[in-house]
């Protein structure tokens, strides 16, 4: 047969078993390049399910938060999995929710510990909901002396926040940890962007600048106070204290805070999957790379 034609079978096979390439090449060998047989031989040896499991991106899940009742410590995690379905069953919530409980029991020290920790949880999931199930990220945040920590959930756990205020008060609390979780704000003041941050986007705009006829040729005072402008701008837009607040945008966040004499000392916001890129391979190098190894 063709090397063209084996990948193009290799890749039919990939797709209804998710078995891995060589996997997929040993099954077609062994049954004369029998596309229907080789799958069966697959799913006779486990090699199908495993490996589909293991090649899965999970990319969907929940954003949470749990609170210790006795300390106020709180635990913000994501937890993923493959499908939205799955995501939304009450079997993936009490996953979620006990997955919780013992990220407040053990304060582990990163992901692979708390897996580890968890690792019957995990495997109860996993055999019970078919889909790989994985803890992306999490942190355990303490209140300090007279701080508080507020959290709120968006839309059942598309989005986690836990904001901590200097000092206890409910509703402003509540207030923000939604303003954080609908207006995504990078830094809490102008002040805490570190100055390699503030360098580099300045250099962009500069680069910008001199690519745009309209400012290229003003004088360099001018321009440079343009840039300014549009640096101050970019970052207004992502710091806390700057933004207009969610429930009075006649208000900065910063106003409002001053008016109640408080202030965010920190704060963490999760939406699930975000930043997990699905990976996209060329099939055709990717299965020669194997094939001919």
């Amino acid at each position: 047969m063709a090397e063209g034609n084996l990948i193009e079978l290799i890749k039919l096979l990939r797709e209804r078993t998710g078995a891995g390439l060589m996997d997929c090449k040993g099954a077609l060998e062994a049954n004369d390049l029998d596309l229907d047989k080789a799958c069966d031989w697959l799913r006779e040896k486990g090699l199908a399910k495993a490996a589909k499991k293991a090649d899965r991106i999970a990319a969907e899940g929940l954003a949470l938060t749990k609170t210790c009742p006795k300390c106020g410590k709180v635990a913000i995690y994501e937890v993923n999995c493959e499908t939205d379905f799955v995501s939304s069953s009450d079997a993936f919530k009490s996953f979620a929710d006990d997955l919780g409980s013992s990220l407040l029991s053990n304060e582990p020290a990163d992901v692979e510990s708390a897996s580890k920790q968890a690792e019957n949880l995990f495997s109860d999931a996993t055999v019970k909901m078919g889909e790989k199930i994985s803890l992306r990220r999490f942190e355990i945040i303490h209140p300090e002396g007279e701080s508080a920590i507020y959290t709120y959930i968006h839309m059942g756990g598309k989005i986690a926040v836990a904001a901590v205020l200097s000092s206890k008060d409910d509703d402003l609390g509540k207030q923000i940890a939604m303003h954080i979780a609908a207006n995504s704000p990078k830094y809490i003041t102008m002040d805490a962007i570190p100055e390699e941050v503030i360098s580099h986007e300045r250099e962009i705009q500069l680069e910008a600048a001199k690519n745009d006829p309209k400012l290229s040729s003003r004088p360099a005072e001018m321009l440079g106070k343009i840039i300014d402008g549009k640096v101050s701008k970019i970052f207004q837009e992502v710091t806390l204290s700057e933004q207009p607040f969610l429930m009075d945008d006649t208000k900065t966040v910063g106003e409002v805070l001053k008016e109640n004499k408080n202030s965010v000392t920190y704060f963490v916001r999760y939406a699930v999957g975000e930043g997990i890129e699905k990976k996209q391979d060329n099939f055709a190098e990717e299965v020669m790379s194997q094939v001919n190894s």
